[in-house]
């Protein structure tokens, strides 16, 4: 290899790397905010709200009978 080829071999790798170091540095995810920080804080809900929620979602339908319903089957 003549030292010519050899130079601007050196020269493209150190471009190359300086170019990927620059763009890790500036394209790096921010960090996500952790829970409890505050960073992103709702108001809490009221007792009435809470118990509303258990209600729908914990308890299920009273109207709706699913205790009658198709069960599922094992595969083996």
């Amino acid at each position: 290899m003549s030292p010519r080829l050899i130079i601007i071999l050196v020269l493209a790798g150190i471009v190359a790397f300086g170019g990927g170091i620059v763009t890790w540095i500036v394209e790096q995810p921010r960090p996500a905010p952790v829970s409890g920080s505050g960073a992103a804080s709702t108001q809490p809900a009221s007792e009435t709200e809470r118990r509303k929620h258990r209600e729908q979602f914990f308890s299920g339908d009273p109207e709706r009978g699913v205790r009658g319903g198709q069960e599922m089957k094992p595969r083996w």
